[in-house]
């Protein structure tokens, strides 16, 4: 019955997601459409996605497809270091007091995210992680630091005294 595997599993993590934003919504204030309260977005893009995963979902039992586009399996290694990029990049910025861990500002948690996660690919290229690195660290010290004047160490303790 189910034609396309692909279609029908994302399709139905749309409208699963969806309905779940959509449901959480509801905590807040929703208002009107004059007077929109903090859940009123939320909803309607649960709403909407859970619409658009339902549709998605319908196609995928009705289009045909040469080998039912089976789903293949579940790739760990891009999770693994997507999720612990992220987590360096948390302990790096604000470090770990409890485990006498010092922050080691934005500069150095910029590189570490950008160079673990570049590991997630099928190639990796040191040059351009380092490249890909200082780009992000100059905009984002431009940005954060210079535009929105946000108070966070952008060098390591040591560095800075």
């Amino acid at each position: 019955m189910i034609k396309s595997q692909k279609d029908f599993f994302s399709g139905l993590m749309f409208t699963l997601v969806g309905a779940a934003f959509a449901w959480g919504a509801t905590s807040y204030n929703i208002g009107t459409g004059a007077r929109m309260g903090p859940g009123y977005f939320p909803l309607l893009l649960g709403i909407f996605l859970a619409v658009l995963g339902g549709c998605i979902t319908f196609y995928s039992l009705i289009e045909h497809t040469e080998d039912g586009e089976p789903v293949g399996a579940f790739a760990w290694k891009p999770v693994v270091f997507i999720l612990g990029a992220n987590i360096v990049f948390g302990i790096l910025l604000a470090g770990l007091p409890r485990f006498g861990v010092p922050p080691m500002g934005l500069i150095a948690a910029i590189y570490a995210l950008v160079i673990i996660a570049g590991k997630a690919g099928d190639t990796f290229s040191l040059k351009e992680s380092l490249i890909l690195a200082t780009a992000l660290s100059v905009g984002s010290y431009l940005a954060f630091i210079m535009l929105l004047k946000l108070q966070m160490p952008v060098w390591p303790a040591f560095i800075t005294g």
